[in-house]
């Protein structure tokens, strides 16, 4: 019987302290392991260095899965789950397999009968819809909108439609570098009365989280560049 586990282990959504947003447990797991696959080794190492600093990590064996990985390479990553090898899964901030590529070896995984063992850490997405006052029973999360402004202009008419027939929260992201531009696209496309939630830096000192109209925000000072965020509208 394989005894190997696939642990996703959340990271953190910015500089902040560790102690804020991971449990205990969390620490235990990352010092019981000594293979990693992450979205990029760099920042995963500095977390891993940051959250466990007693780790040695010349012993470390870093794998890299991100969105140029070929399916091949993830079949690679397979074998070691099969000498019993566990693995933890680290994305480049917040929660393993959202929104993110470890979701192709959690896939596989669950397909040979793996454990997988997700871990309590930061989402992002979930938290800006705690916060927005926004519908938590009924939402949907649409990753980056399109970036040719007719296609993303389509898109938001759609999603505000949908979100007015339905009363869906519609939760989406943007390049940290286009959010200011993001917020000027949504006060000029959407109806004046469509709220609008930009949660920034969530979890972090200047966290920045603010529900308001689409007229409110031609308004409304602010600046959201380079600094990741997410948007969650609705149609009350």
């Amino acid at each position: 019987m394989n005894t190997a586990k696939v642990y996703l282990i959340p990271s953190l959504l910015g500089e902040s302290e560790h102690s804020r947003v991971l449990p205990l447990y969390n620490l235990d797991v990352i010092k019981s392991l000594t293979t990693f696959v992450v979205e990029n080794e760099k920042s995963a190492r500095k977390f891993i260095k940051q959250v466990c600093p007693e780790k040695v990590q010349s012993e470390l064996d870093i794998y890299i899965l991100n969105k140029d990985t070929e399916p091949e390479e993830i079949f690679e990553l397979m074998k070691l789950l099969d000498k019993g090898i566990s693995l933890g899964i680290i994305s480049e901030a917040g929660l393993p397999a959202v929104a993110d590529p470890g979701a192709q070896l959690v896939n596989i995984a669950q397909s040979k009968r793996i454990q997988v063992v997700p871990l309590v850490g930061p989402s992002s997405i979930m938290l800006a819809l705690m916060a927005s006052g926004m519908n938590g029973q009924n939402f949907a999360f649409h990753g980056y909108l399109p970036i040719d402004k007719t296609e993303r202009k389509k898109r938001l008419s759609y999603l505000e439609n949908e979100s007015s027939k339905t009363g869906i929260a519609q939760i989406f992201m943007e390049t940290p570098y286009r959010n200011n531009q993001m917020v000027e696209d949504l006060t000029n496309i959407l109806k004046s009365d469509t709220k609008i939630c930009v949660a920034c830096h969530i979890t972090l000192e200047d966290e920045d989280i603010r529900t308001l109209t689409a007229k409110e925000w031609s308004t409304e000072k602010y600046d959201f560049h380079k600094r990741p965020a997410i948007f969650v509208m609705q149609v009350d």
